[in-house]
């Protein structure tokens, strides 16, 4: 079987192994990770908030007896699901690249805390930041950020306790950074947010190469389980759907952009039915934004501070055709 159990909590992989998943896998519900080995750990990646953070470390504590103290954290990338939870662990060695450091130190936590107050008059974007996240997340005690203080390049070979852990830097991808936690003796890869499990991907960075070759990197790994960012832990079928995702949506979109759509329009008119079932299909519209940046389309700072905004109206668009169908039929 392909996928896992969707369910909330830990997943024991096995000999020292644990998945830690939050369904229902959209917008801030990430997972993370654990390798306990002779006494040592290393975590991979914290939740978006301190609250929901505490809450997977004291259940690990509660299952592991190791994991009452975390030797090591590594955070994959700069997102703030996978990193506003670090000041819990601000005792450990924290480890990402460099890349991802300096990404990781422009949020501001601040921000997302006083989205409550302000999302009214930021319009769309606002809109569909506090529908998305806003409403959903608990950003008090977030007032610092911790980030990484051990940094690398490219690659990290690691020992916890007698297991050899490699991180490897695939991105710019998702992110500027983005970076797989892999297990060699136990074939088990931790991807970060390279692979959202039947959700649709975000493409923040690009360009759309890099994150198809990194779909092929951990196919060739061979792993038999793979713990992604968002969804159900899984094998390599979901990460050759990512692929097949990303050259889709790079085709689709290259054809529409030589056509001169506006990259809006674009991502009205793919024909997305293969990819239905999977959550947040408004990431379509940011998808085809970063492909036509990459291809050299000039943006406005409006246009580019709207692309919150532009995927709202999708979200709703999708909604009231949805609805629209039901009372049809």
């Amino acid at each position: 079987m392909a996928n896992w159990p969707f369910t909330q909590g830990i997943h024991d992989i096995g000999n020292g192994l644990y998945g830690y998943v939050q369904p229902d896998g959209t917008w801030g519900w990430s997972n993370a990770g654990l390798i306990a080995s002779d006494g040592e750990t290393l975590l991979v990646d914290t939740l978006m908030s301190v609250p929901l953070t505490r809450e997977m470390l004291d259940r690990f504590k509660a299952k592991v007896p190791e994991a009452a103290k975390i030797d090591r954290l590594v955070n994959t990338h700069a997102n703030p699901d996978h990193f506003f939870g670090n000041g819990l662990v601000a005792d450990a060695e924290i480890i990402g690249t460099n890349e991802a450091k300096k990404e990781m130190a422009g949020f501001n936590p601040k921000m997302l805390a006083n989205l409550k107050n302000v999302y009214t008059e930021m319009g769309d974007t606002g809109a569909f930041l506090y529908e998305t996240m806003g409403r959903k997340f608990d950003f008090s005690g977030v007032d610092e950020l911790t980030l990484p203080n051990r940094t690398f390049d490219g690659r990290l070979d690691l020992n916890v306790g007698s297991k050899a852990v490699s991180l490897i830097d695939l991105g710019p991808a998702h992110t500027d950074s983005d970076t797989i936690v892999w297990v060699p003796e136990d074939r088990v890869v931790f991807t970060g947010d390279l692979l959202f499990n039947e959700g649709h991907p975000i493409m923040w960075a690009g360009p759309v190469e890099n994150w198809i070759a990194a779909c092929q990197y951990i196919v060739d790994l061979d792993p038999q389980v793979v713990v992604p960012g968002h969804g159900p832990i899984t094998d390599t079928t979901a990460v050759r759907n990512m692929q097949a995702y990303f050259e889709y949506v790079r085709d689709e979109s290259r054809e529409r952009f030589e056509a001169g759509l506006s990259y809006e329009d674009a991502a009205r008119d793919i024909n997305m039915q293969e990819f239905r079932g999977w959550s947040d299909p408004e990431r379509i519209v940011a998808n085809v934004f970063s492909l036509y940046k990459q291809w050299g389309a000039q943006f406005t700072p409006e246009q580019q501070r709207d692309l919150f905004g532009a995927m709202g109206r999708y979200r709703h668009e999708m909604q009231s055709h949805a609805e629209g169908c039901d009372h049809a039929h």
